[in-house]
């Protein structure tokens, strides 16, 4: 059985790339960068970032590309810098102040903060940033918010596992916070540093925000543009997957009939499994179903 990553034209094969995103990049100008340094425009990413947030971009090259919605409902865990005393249009630093500063230094003296912080960690209910990706009848939050409308998004289920303040400082009026948070997948940490000056009664607002891990992925595997550039090469999806999943062996019948899209019988393993063939391929990734195995994604082209 030939593998995906196998076939010519694809520039460098199939597989994930991590990147350490620069400020002041969107995820689509990183995106845009790398079609060219991979030498392939099917290339996609896992979790947007920020203009003015850094740090780990997970990115899929070719089949990868289809690889990544496996990826994107992972946890992320972030560094930022809350800043107490001022909230803005768009709960970051980059957006016109919503009233005047207030005093929020006299927060640095009692457990207030530690209240506020602890009442935002664990399952809560999360109201997103207005000025977010989220589609409103057909259009994206951050374009209605900037034409000049007003959003009100309603509130969705996400979870703060970690929510922990490393350092405190004060600058003027304002109190700043650097901290560390785990959350789950569509948790807006400017929203946590919205909520928190909410709370506190002196509005706040995100002035910093470097992603440090996603899911499995981490800074220390995240390379900047230029050393894609130096060095244009993905992971492969074979490498990933038996990282990533449970891993079930299968014979050349059963390879080919995944290949097809067929299923195998169940294997009893919860959730996602990667299978692979004979010569070390990966097919697909599987999952149970009460028919049987079911491919969720081929991987191998059928021969």
């Amino acid at each position: 059985m030939s593998g995906a990553g196998d076939r010519a034209g694809t520039g460098v094969g199939d597989g994930i790339l991590v990147v350490d995103k620069p400020a002041g990049w969107t995820s689509h100008d990183v995106v845009g960068r790398c079609r060219r340094l991979l030498s392939t425009r099917r290339v996609g990413h896992a979790g947007t970032l920020d203009p003015a947030a850094t740090g780990v971009l997970v990115l899929g090259a070719n089949r990868g590309t289809k690889f990544l919605t496996h990826l994107v409902a992972h946890d992320k865990e972030y560094t930022a810098t809350v800043r107490l005393g001022l909230a803005t249009i768009t709960d970051d630093a980059e957006g016109e102040p919503l009233g005047e500063p207030v005093d929020a230094t006299g927060l640095d003296e009692d457990d207030a903060v530690a209240a506020a912080v602890a009442a935002l960690t664990g399952p809560i209910q999360q109201v997103p940033s207005s000025v977010s990706a989220i589609k409103v009848d057909g259009r994206r939050s951050y374009a209605r918010v900037r034409g000049g409308e007003e959003i009100d998004l309603p509130p969705r289920p996400v979870t703060v596992s970690r929510f922990d303040v490393l350092a405190r400082r004060t600058d003027g009026p304002f109190l700043d916070l650097d901290v560390v948070v785990a959350v789950s997948s569509g948790t807006y940490v400017r929203a946590l540093a919205r909520d928190l000056g909410r709370a506190l009664g002196v509005g706040g607002h995100l002035t910093a925000l470097r992603r440090t891990r996603s899911g499995p992925f981490t800074l220390d595997q995240a390379r900047t543009l230029e050393q894609v550039e130096a060095e244009p090469r993905v992971e492969p999806l074979a490498a990933v997957a038996r990282r990533l999943f449970p891993v079930r062996e299968v014979d050349e019948r059963e390879a080919a009939n995944l290949a097809h899209g067929g299923f195998l019988t169940a294997g009893g393993v919860p959730g996602t499994v990667a299978a692979f063939a004979p010569d070390g391929t990966l097919v697909a990734l599987v999952e149970d179903t009460a028919r049987g195995a079911k491919p969720v994604l081929v991987v191998a082209a059928a021969g």
